[in-house]
């Protein structure tokens, strides 16, 4: 081979090198644009609740037309991350769903409900007692979290920095974390949810992960449990029931009993937005409350004993002075 044949078969390598690497980058930036582009749209927290009082919390959010097709259930890929087991499925009707097995399936299937009937955007979720899976097998209460096509799911939301920062209605999302005791208030658990519609791009701002709820916050119990890193118990009715919720009202400023993650945000809550968060949830009636409850497959005792203890916190809130 001469010369120029050398060169020319080097220009060709060379060429085919910088594509290699230059085509995924471009790639890259090109799906970084896109979805920039897409994340564009009204931040949304909270939608007033004027139907509360006939709010149908047996159903949740979605409804009766969002139930999933159970007659047959098929087994896609396991989802990674969290303290449940998950599992991406596919209903008989074609909708995806994430299935989460374990502790967290009713505790969750619960807050969602409470967490929506206060007018905050939630997932939407039902609780199945018994659900086979084909591929996996059959499990006892499997919580299924909607994964709807024209849904797109983006990043994370921070609790220090977010466009509703000093707002009465996140103030009144911190008390109401606390009030279902949800010690696990973690960044990564929160997502944003771009909802396309006729008036432009929605972006529901949510907890994507309600789990360690209706239990008690960590830094409670023995000096052992207080030196573990925090945590508490989750979907524990009895410790629900016992655990305190309310310190003190000193200053106009309400001190609430939390000692979950991110607890310094608990800080500096005005009376005003916790009694305006209490008051709205007063609405409810004890019907209501209970069926949050019995969504999630709770035995009848559970039942009584969760949602006395619900309506209980919320009377301390609407008493507030």
């Amino acid at each position: 081979m001469n010369a120029q044949g050398r060169v020319s078969k080097s220009a060709v390598l060379i060429l085919a090198l910088v594509l290699s690497f230059s085509s995924p980058a471009a790639a890259t930036q090109q799906k970084s644009k896109k979805n920039e582009k897409l994340s564009q749209g009204t931040p949304v927290l909270w939608q007033e609740p004027t139907d509360i009082t006939e709010r149908n919390l047996l159903l949740g959010p979605g409804g009766a037309a969002m139930q999933p097709d159970l007659s047959r259930v098929t087994f896609i890929e396991e989802e990674k991350g969290g303290y449940s087991k998950k599992y991406r499925v596919r209903d008989a009707a074609g909708m995806v769903w994430v299935a989460k097995l374990g502790k967290e399936a009713q505790s969750e299937t619960a807050a969602t409900r409470l967490v929506w009937a206060a007018g905050y955007l939630t997932d939407i979720s039902y609780l199945v007692p018994r659900l086979k899976i084909e591929g996996k097998g059959t499990f006892e209460n499997v919580r299924l979290e909607a994964r709807p096509e024209d849904v797109l799911r983006l990043g994370e939301w921070k609790w220090d920095r977010n466009p509703f920062s000093g707002t009465r209605e996140l103030q009144g999302l911190k008390v109401l974390m606390a009030l279902l005791e949800n010690w696990d208030l973690k960044d990564a658990n929160n997502r944003i949810l771009m909802v396309r519609g006729a008036g432009g791009n929605q972006l529901r701002y949510i907890i994507s992960d309600l789990g360690a709820t209706f239990g008690k916050t960590g830094g409670q119990g023995s000096p052992i449990a207080m030196l573990r890193s925090i945590k508490g118990s989750r979907n524990e009715p009895a410790d629900f029931a016992e655990d305190k919720f309310i310190e003190k009202v000193e200053g106009g400023l309400v001190s609430l009993h939390y000692s979950g993650k991110n607890s310094g945000m608990m800080r500096g809550i005005k009376v005003e937005d916790a009694r305006w968060l209490g008051t709205l949830l007063s609405r409810l009636s004890d019907r209501q409350i209970q069926d949050a409850f019995r969504a999630a497959n709770y035995k009848p005792e559970e039942v009584r004993l969760l949602s006395e203890a619900v309506r209980s916190r919320i009377m301390k809130l609407v008493q507030l002075p």
